[in-house]
């Protein structure tokens, strides 16, 4: 429904008129934060009904790492991807912990109202996780037999990695490390699949996500969780060793993507015709070089021909990115970051967001490190994270140290000023007794703290059932109307 259709319905055109007209915020603002620690099946649970146990002796259908990806799927509705799985409990070094947990992607309601006077932040963010789709091909898979790889955690032989539900018609991804087949690491017929960045269709019908092991980026139909299409990737991204330990792997190439730090962020343009990913880590051959050794590539893909381009970006003060995500078609934000904070130990140093310009960037696609790290985008600070949460009250030991996903929503209200939203999400790494639990921030931001850039929204068609206003203030809206403010 479009801003003009959802003032005539609901009488609103005369009162955005007269608060756009009210001035911006001088800066980007914590509007609310929340937590996710069930669901309608159990703390600690998804609604995958994996209630099986996996190689590391636990089920299924453990919830976490939802922050690794999310994605905003219209109205208060959002899209979380959980990681390979749950890794953390050690059983099996050569296969690095990982477990045939299926890929899937989380269905999460967030509803987001006004609190009191004198609250901690002006709304009160609640998410409900509200379906669970597992990630499948319709074709047959590439998984590993086990053999010569140790045991499980109960001491019995490791075995296929092969899920038990699979079918003729769904053969479904998993995390384990040792689902691949020969070649090098760009066959789209592996069935290891680490889910890193995920977006929506325009059309609301199917979801694209990047991934670290190939790396690869894939559609699946929403509905169903059925793989649509795989898009080819730049060669230089792959690496021609395989192993399923990350470290025999690295040791084992000279280029290509490190090991667990693949295709991190992914972005889709306003207008749904383009996707652009971003490594986490400089390719091995880039990361050799002095001059380039903190060169993150960016590949944009035209989703009708699936053309590619590469971009760099350099690193400031992180160790790596972890997302991207596009406020028009040609600037995005990049989330860097360290790996510091709350799972890790210490106190969060590094977590910034920055802005970055591709329009009339060098395509480096050709180019060696050293030439690329020369043709590398500027990019300037938009939010400083670790500074914007202490001054909300949250300690940098308390900041999680895997901030991973990012998402524009729906604007919102606020004391007579239009906010445009950017949600923020963590991977906890299922551990949630040492990394916290599944944490959402709502950063809101005004057009003038774009410093002259212009927010588009994605012009994504919700699901019937998920389209909502969420009523806040004195005035009762919620920013679904969305205003484009000079």
């Amino acid at each position: 429904m479009t801003t003009a259709l959802l003032r005539a319905a609901f009488g609103l055109t005369v009162l955005a008129t007269t608060l756009a007209t009210l001035p911006a915020s001088a800066a980007p603002i914590l509007l609310a934060r929340g937590t996710l620690t069930g669901s309608s099946a159990g703390a600690g649970v998804d609604l995958s009904g994996q209630t099986g146990t996996l190689e590391n002796g636990l089920t299924g259908n453990v919830l976490g790492g939802m922050g690794s990806a999310i994605a905003w799927a219209g109205g208060n509705t959002f899209l979380a991807a959980p990681d390979r799985g749950p890794n953390a409990t050690a059983y099996n070094s050569a296969v690095d912990d990982t477990s045939s947990y299926i890929a899937r992607f989380q269905t999460v309601q967030m509803s987001l109202v006004r609190s009191s006077s004198g609250a901690a932040t002006p709304f009160i963010l609640t998410p409900t996780l509200v379906a669970t789709t597992l990630l499948s091909s319709p074709t047959a898979l590439n998984y590993g037999s086990g053999a010569g790889l140790g045991n499980r955690i109960d001491g019995t032989p490791l075995g296929s990695g092969a899920p038990a539900i699979n079918t003729a018609t769904a053969n479904y991804f998993t995390g384990r490390s040792d689902n691949f087949g020969p070649g090098n690491s760009g066959n789209a017929n592996d069935a290891r699949l680490d889910p890193e960045g995920m977006r929506m269709s325009n059309d609301g019908k199917s979801v694209f996500i990047s991934d670290e092991y190939g790396p690869y980026v894939y559609q699946f139909d929403r509905a169903t969780g059925s793989r649509i299409r795989s898009f080819s990737l730049p060669a230089n991204l792959d690496v021609a060793n395989l192993s399923p330990n990350g470290g025999t792997e690295i040791s084992g190439n000279t280029s290509g993507r490190v090991a667990n730090k693949g295709m991190e962020g992914l972005a889709i343009t306003p207008d749904g015709k383009t996707l652009v990913g971003i490594m986490q880590a400089p390719l091995i051959q880039d990361a050799a070089v002095g001059a380039s050794n903190k060169l993150l590539r960016i590949v944009t893909i035209d989703i009708a021909t699936g053309i590619t381009h590469e971009y760099g970006y350099k690193l400031t003060s992180g160790s790596g990115a972890s997302e991207i995500t596009a406020l028009n078609d040609h600037e995005f934000i990049v989330d860097e970051r360290d790996g510091k904070g709350l799972g890790d130990g210490t106190t969060a140093v590094a977590k910034t967001l920055y802005k970055i310009n591709l329009a009339g960037a060098t395509d480096i696609t050709n180019l060696n490190g050293a030439t690329a790290a020369g043709a590398a985008v500027a990019k300037t600070s938009f939010v400083d994270l670790v500074a914007l949460l202490n001054a909300n009250g949250v300690a940098s030991n308390q900041i999680p140290s895997k901030i991973e996903g990012l998402a524009f929503g729906q604007d919102v209200l606020l004391d007579g000023i239009f906010q445009h939203t950017l949600w923020i999400a963590n991977d906890n790494d299922f551990v949630p007794g040492v990394a916290g639990p599944s944490l959402f921030y709502v950063v809101g931001f005004t057009d003038a703290d774009l410093a002259g850039s212009a927010f588009v929204p994605q012009a994504v068609v919700p699901e019937p059932a998920t389209v909502s206003l969420l009523f806040v203030g004195l005035a009762g809206l919620v920013g679904s109307t969305r205003r484009k403010r000079r």
